[in-house]
């Protein structure tokens, strides 16, 4: 079994959507393989999968790799996942099956506190981050490039509380599919849309956000 370092944390309807969205997700990821999936979720809403069969190793290893893993126990100076829980004045929180608080100083991101950072690179609540644990425990240095790249493209709208399909239809609903390149997964649901060379990200948000009960954050070329 593994657990899955995304999160779903909405209710009744879009619950389900959302659970029907992860299966299909899992079952391209290792319908070639021998192997049979079932997901559960636990109580803290990260995703639980049992693999049967003999290619079950090599699924898991594919799923770690694409989602990222929540541990039963952690190893100073190795590299896992979790989900942005919250943030304070000192530290972001994260959420990787126990609190993982990142000090400013740990971030890497570049002046201001937390709250400032977290706006300014479009981290919503619940996206998922990749950490070094450590004493203390610090960004990975492949998720700072990650999100510096971010703000030298055409800029983004970060959404949560959305399925990647839900966020490709309400753009397409609010007729701005000719103002984005694509939709990107960040997590379960967590969506980064890239905006097109001449799109305005701000301009973006307030067109499809009346149509997402979602946080939306924008990413702003620097």
């Amino acid at each position: 079994m593994v657990v899955l370092a995304t999160k779903c944390y909405v209710s009744g309807d879009a619950r389900e959507r959302t659970l029907k969205s992860l299966r299909s997700l899992l079952d391209n990821a290792v319908g070639d393989l021998d192997v049979t999936v079932d997901v559960g979720l636990r109580d803290d809403g990260f995703p639980e999968v049992t693999l049967t069969g003999d290619d079950e190793t090599v699924a898991a290893n594919l799923l770690a790799e694409e989602w990222g893993t929540i541990p039963d126990s952690f190893e100073v100076g190795e590299t896992y996942v979790g989900t942005l829980d919250s943030w304070d004045e000192d530290a972001l929180v994260l959420d990787a099956g126990r609190p993982i608080r990142i000090p400013s100083d740990e971030l890497g991101l570049g002046p201001g506190d937390p709250e400032s950072i977290r706006t300014r690179f479009g981290l919503v609540q619940h996206v998922p981050l990749t950490f070094v644990y450590d004493e203390p425990p610090r960004l990975a240095d492949s998720q700072r490039d990650e999100l510096y790249d971010w703000q030298r493209g055409n800029g983004r709208v970060n959404v949560n509380s959305a399925t990647r399909a839900e966020v490709r239809a309400t753009v397409n609903r609010a007729g701005h599919a000719q103002d984005i390149v694509t939709v990107e997964r960040l997590g379960l649901l967590e969506q980064s849309i890239i905006c097109a060379e001449d799109t305005d990200p701000p301009g973006l948000l307030a067109g499809i956000g009346e149509y997402l009960p979602a946080e939306l954050l924008c990413v702003v070329p620097s």
